[in-house]
């Protein structure tokens, strides 16, 4: 039986790299101690089922030595205030995995003659965050009159997504890397990114994270979509951003989803903490979203808003999660509605092969993709 060379340090590299599964790999491959010691080589084949195992390209374990991984676009989170460290190879994935649907939609809209999207890339950093909010709200037509018509702020958080997909952009919620369901994301990690793009826009919006904190990672994301600058994010309502780029886009996303002026109209004088439910309703966004408004409006205080917060956060964290419902209905979401519509008919007029529209999709079967298509009321 043939064995291949390959280096130990490469095979630890791969084995650390895998974070909280290393201890699995290591039970499913009994003999990687010996390979990384160097006292035994493995064979072709039980490198190839390593390398899967560890999501690592097997071409990686022939280098001299380990690759430096970096992040694709610009990496705007931070730990105390420091940039965060390597990258999971679940993330980096994801992020690749989206640059691909980007790059074939980009592709597919400009065969179709679509015209760019004039509002990426129309903001600048010194431009005013009301008036960008208001004309987020205006583009996507979602302001706080048409939230008001929805019966809960998870149903607003759902028009969200419809109106941004309407304008143009390709909106994505996902928990787990493609359709892997052994791949699930961190939210500890990051909470979304945005791609930016005049033709295929994409936020990803990491579904694993709480519905409450889904909202304002959406209009964060659109805000950097305005500014024209891609960028991969952790904040969240309670962030104070120390890179201006983020500090921007969190003001703009509060603005949007709650106007101040909107908000001072709602609030009665005296009270020491208002009634933070009846805004949250009132708004159609999460509780949260309004204690971080309440603060900037300077009717609560730091102290208050702390306490406040935290207490919400363990109460909306503590709620059950769904188990990831209907694979078919979920799609459109994972993916992006207006992407999944647009690769499953341009796979059926023949320009793009069923491989390719597999690979996108997440799919192996073709009942599968033919069962989409009729979700996404596509003739299959």
């Amino acid at each position: 039986m043939t064995r291949v060379e390959v280096r130990p340090q490469l095979l630890r590299w791969a084995t650390e790299r895998a974070g909280d599964r290393a201890a699995d790999i290591r039970e499913r491959f009994p003999k990687l101690e010996l390979w990384e010691r160097g006292e035994a080589k493995p064979t072709l084949k039980q490198l190839e089922r390593f390398a899967k195992a560890v999501y690592v390209p097997i071409g990686y374990l022939f280098l001299p030595k380990p690759p430096v991984e970096r992040i694709p676009i610009p990496d705007l989170r931070t730990v105390a205030s420091r940039p965060m460290t390597q990258p999971s190879p679940d993330l980096l994935d994801v992020i690749y995995l989206c640059q691909r649907r980007q790059a074939w939609y980009r592709e597919y809209a400009q065969f179709a003659g679509e015209e760019p999207l004039d509002f990426v890339g129309s903001a600048r950093l010194d431009s005013r965050e009301v008036q960008v909010a208001q004309d987020m709200r205006r583009v996507l037509n979602f302001g706080v009159e048409a939230r008001r018509d929805c019966r809960s702020w998870t149903e607003a958080l759902r028009r969200f997504i419809e109106r941004a997909e309407d304008v143009g952009v390709l909106v994505m919620v996902s928990g787990i890397v493609g359709s892997n369901t052994h791949r699930g994301l961190d939210p500890e990690e990051f909470r979304g990114f945005a791609l930016v793009d005049d033709l295929s826009p994409v936020v990803f919006i990491n579904g694993a994270d709480t519905l409450a904190a889904r909202m304002f990672t959406l209009a964060h994301e659109l805000a950097h979509l305005w500014l024209g600058q891609s960028a991969l994010s952790d904040v969240g309502p309670a962030s104070s951003p120390s890179q201006r780029i983020e500090a921007w886009c969190n003001r703009v996303a509060a603005e949007f989803l709650v106007p101040l002026d909107d908000l001072r109209r709602e609030l009665t004088r005296g009270d020491p903490l208002p009634d933070v439910s009846r805004l949250a309703q009132s708004f159609k966004v999460s509780t949260l979203v309004i204690l971080r408004r309440l603060l900037d409006a300077r009717r609560i205080s730091r102290e208050t808003f702390d306490v406040a917060y935290q207490k919400e956060w363990r109460r909306l964290v503590g709620r059950p999660r769904s188990s990831g419902g209907d694979f078919y209905r979920t799609c459109g979401l994972r993916v992006s509605r207006r992407f999944a519509r647009a690769i499953v008919v341009n796979t059926l007029e023949g320009h793009t092969s069923f491989t390719e529209a597999f690979r996108l999709l997440g799919l192996k079967k073709m009942a599968t993709f033919r069962e989409i298509g009729q979700r996404l009321e596509v003739g299959v």
